[in-house]
Parts: structure tokens; C-alpha cells; sequence
């Protein structure tokens, strides 16, 4: 299975942007899925997860304004994020497992840049 990130962009602060994340096959084997971020000059960070069961995570920094989503019928991750922030400003990479996510041993997609503007 291959992932794809698309939906990012160039927004002001305090808009919205959806961000999918499309799957070439089943997600359904993915007991977890989630959605992290690199900004510039910044490690990797996890945003959100969440599991088959519905059951989601969120870094302190987007809670009360992202939501990650799945869709298994559709083989889709998504990560809603609302009144977006300039530290927002980061490539997105969403990744699947069967058990948990790691950054060498997981599915990975090629991330998509999201940048807000003050």
C-alpha cells in the first residue's frame, strides 16, 4: 500500500484547510493511521492519530482545532484543520501501520505543505 497527501496550501491565518491522504490499497489492516508535521528548521512531530476503532490522539498545540478522520471504505485519512496558525506552517505527512507508527518501518506518504501567513 502507497499513500498520498494532497490539500495543502497557502492560507491566511484563521482559515481552514482538509487534507487527505489516499491510499492505493486497504487501510483497513492499518490498526493505526495519523498525520505529523515538519516545519521549517523543526523535527518531525506528531499532530494526531487515530485508530481502527475511531479512537484519536492530538498533539496539545491543535486539539480544539484539527480533527483526523477515517474513511475505510474510501481507503482515505483526513486531517481538517481549522483557525490555522503561522506555527502551523509545516509539511504534512500522513502514515499507517498494523501496530504502530514508526519513522523507518511504517507506510509514509510524500507529504503536503501547508503554509499560513499572518
Amino acid at each position: 500500500v502507497q499513500l498520498q497527501a494532497s490539500g495543502g496550501g497557502l492560507v491566511q491565518a484563521g482559515e481552514s484547510l482538509r487534507l487527505s491522504c489516499a491510499a492505493s490499497g486497504s487501510i483497513s489492516n492499518f490498526a493505526i493511521m495519523g498525520w505529523y508535521r515538519q516545519g521549517p528548521g523543526k523535527e518531525r512531530e506528531l499532530v494526531a492519530l487515530i485508530s481502527n476503532l475511531g479512537s484519536t490522539t492530538y498533539v496539545d498545540s491543535v486539539k480544539g482545532r484539527f480533527t483526523i478522520a477515517r474513511d475505510n471504505a474510501k481507503n482515505t485519512l483526513y486531517l481538517q484543520m481549522n483557525r490555522l496558525k503561522p506555527e502551523d506552517t509545516a509539511v504534512y505527512y500522513c502514515a499507517g501501520d498494523r501496530t504502530f507508527i514508526t519513522k523507518n518501518n511504517s507506510i509514509w506518504g510524500q507529504g503536503t505543505l501547508v503554509t499560513v501567513s499572518s
